[in-house]
């Protein structure tokens, strides 16, 4: 007999399985995509990918090679001196394991003489006078769990392993903010010069959780020709890697930024609970799933779930501009008909 409330039935169930995914049919399903707009729309010989090391560039990588063969698949290792020693080793063994012709190019040089470091470091320097070049730094969030507002904190390392925490001003976190922007900014603008040296397409490595929540920088990391995995939730993306067959390192690999010099994962920084139970809490908003038929997967209160609901709302108004094209005073149809 039902009942007036059909999840009511089968939320465990459908809670449980919302994110199984078939890998060889979404393979498939990708593979013949990449082919089709490298060809039909983008009218491009190969691709390039830089290859952090992490599990959304790996996946997107191997789909590549299995929809144009290695040899057009162009890989991009684009380490700087506080990248993770990791990551770098990763991406060379993803180039190995998969045969991809790839190239380092270390971008320190490039952000020192930018001002990348600098501008930074004057921003710390307002919160803590004695931070230099042997301290280390991030930026988290505040506790979520713990039910207040989102801020922003900076937690440095000095040079005797003691870690230090204080509330970051707007002023101080949006110029440490727009200083390490460089870094992604950089990156893809050595992928386009060899995206046009090679006749390929910049591929876009970013999932579901980064493209819907706008996490990632405009005119950097989110800047591709094609992102073929932007419809796929984060656990979706290493159930393909494990069904490719990639490396362990890699399938094991843990979402990161990399981009501070002190370790800082995605959730720290960006995202109101680790990945696994973001996607969830993202699928189920999207399926208009309520917050007490969600809370109890989620292992939060109602109050908890409801206020993660609201923060996915709020980014999506927050990161809105972020995928939108350049505005125009006035339209010029004979191009825009074309887009």
């Amino acid at each position: 007999m039902k009942t007036d409330d059909p999840w009511r039935e089968c939320q465990a169930d459908r809670l449980q399985r919302a994110l199984d995914l078939d890998e060889p049919l979404e393979v498939r399903k990708i593979r013949r995509s990449i082919r089709d707009l490298l060809r039909a729309r983008l009218h491009k010989r190969g691709v390039v990918v830089a290859l952090s090391g992490g599990i959304d560039s790996s996946v997107c990588a191997a789909l590549a090679a299995e929809a144009l063969g290695p040899q057009r698949v162009f890989g991009l290792l684009l380490p700087e001196r506080e990248s993770s020693s990791g990551s770098l080793e990763r991406g060379k063994l993803l180039c190995g394991h998969l045969g991809l012709r790839h190239r380092i190019h270390d971008l320190s040089a490039a952000l020192e003489a930018v001002g990348c470091y600098r501008e930074r470091d004057q921003a710390i320097r307002r919160l803590f006078p004695d931070y230099g070049p042997a301290w280390r730094s991030k930026i988290v969030i505040g506790d979520f769990g713990a039910g207040a507002l989102h801020h922003f904190r900076l937690v440095v390392e000095d040079p005797s392993g003691v870690v230090h925490e204080r509330r970051l001003g707007l002023r101080e976190y949006l110029q440490i903010v727009a200083a390490t922007n460089y870094k992604q900014r950089l990156r893809k603008s050595v992928e386009y010069f060899h995206a046009d040296r090679l006749n390929y397409a910049v591929l876009g490595t970013a999932s579901r959780l980064e493209y819907d929540q706008g996490f990632f920088v405009k005119n950097g990391d989110g800047s591709a020709d094609l992102k073929p995995i932007a419809h796929l939730y984060k656990v979706q993306v290493y159930a393909l890697a494990r069904y490719l067959g990639l490396p362990a390192a890699i399938c094991s690999a843990i979402p990161t930024t990399d981009t501070y010099s002190l370790p800082q994962g995605q959730d720290e920084f960006y995202f109101s609970l680790p990945y696994d139970k973001m996607d969830l809490a993202l699928w189920a908003y999207n399926h208009d799933v309520p917050p007490p038929t969600l809370a109890p997967a989620l292992a939060l209160s109602r109050e908890q779930t409801e206020r993660v609901y609201r923060d996915i709302e709020a980014k999506r108004r927050a990161t809105r501009y972020q995928h939108a094209p350049p505005l125009l005073t006035e339209a010029v149809p004979q191009v825009n008909a074309m887009v």
